[in-house]
């Protein structure tokens, strides 16, 4: 009889300013555990690191196999909209150290907002003025 393991989702924010990852039970409405690059390093200009990405999927990690999950489906978001569309360097490390960490990956997922009719770029008429 096979073992029937528990599974999460892991949502993974990653821009070029911070990457965020927040693990959800398959609903997505209870929150299991949230971590973010600002909290495992000290200056502001390290939090999109893949470094600090790395060290934040490890105590995702530690904190999911605490609670007994070892399979997880993993949905990367980018800022989108009108903003990058690619996610920041964050990304690929933290799914990276979450494989090297044990836990099973069923599947990778991109979820990030794509803009739809007229949407306009913040900063007004004139762009942003440096």
């Amino acid at each position: 009889m096979q073992k029937k393991s528990k599974k999460a989702i892991i949502h993974i924010f990653s821009s070029f300013n911070n990457t965020i990852i927040t693990a959800t039970d398959l609903t997505g409405a209870e929150t299991i555990t949230r971590h973010s690059g600002g909290m495992v390093v000290r200056s502001g200009r390290e939090k999109p690191s893949p470094y600090a990405a790395m060290q934040v999927a490890n105590q995702t990690a530690d904190d999911l196999r605490a609670k007994g999950i070892e399979e997880v489906d993993v949905l990367v978001r980018a800022p989108g909209g009108t903003d990058s569309r690619s996610p920041g360097p964050g990304a690929q490390a933290s799914i990276r150290a979450l494989t090297r960490a044990g836990i099973r990956i069923n599947r990778i997922e991109d979820v990030t907002p794509l803009p739809t009719g007229d949407m306009r770029k913040k900063g007004g008429k004139r762009g942003r003025r440096v």
